[in-house]
């Protein structure tokens, strides 16, 4: 199985930055296609952006220009870097991958979420 953990969420101001981290560990083969989700309160889940491991990446529309998504393959890690952050960007933040499993089979897996708020 695979254990994701995401880090690096906090209260920031309006204009200001973050940069998430999504470690993921356990019976990895590769890491595959990866994305960030968020979820803010009485909202539904929405995707945010993603990554190929390639390294081809795309983006939703409210961040395009502010989020940069990067990945490190050596270290099994994906990286949300948030710039220019505005109020309706407060949500949870979801890391999301699919992995190659040391048994070859294929499976995702979703992390617990972290935490960003954005003041005005």
């Amino acid at each position: 199985q695979v254990q994701l953990v995401e880090s690096g969420g906090g209260l920031v101001q309006a204009g200001g930055s973050l940069r998430l981290s999504c470690a993921a560990s356990g019976s990895i083969f590769s890491m595959n296609d990866m994305r960030w989700y968020r979820q803010a309160p009485g909202k539904q889940r929405e995707w945010v952006a993603g990554a190929t491991r390639g390294g081809s990446t795309n983006y939703a529309d409210s961040v395009k220009g502010r989020f940069t998504i990067s990945r490190d393959n050596v270290k099994n890690t994906v990286y949300l870097q948030m710039n220019n952050l505005k109020p309706e960007d407060t949500a949870v933040y979801y890391c999301n991958g699919d992995f190659t499993l040391t048994t070859r089979s294929s499976v995702g897996f979703w992390g617990r979420g972290t935490q960003v708020t954005v003041s005005s």
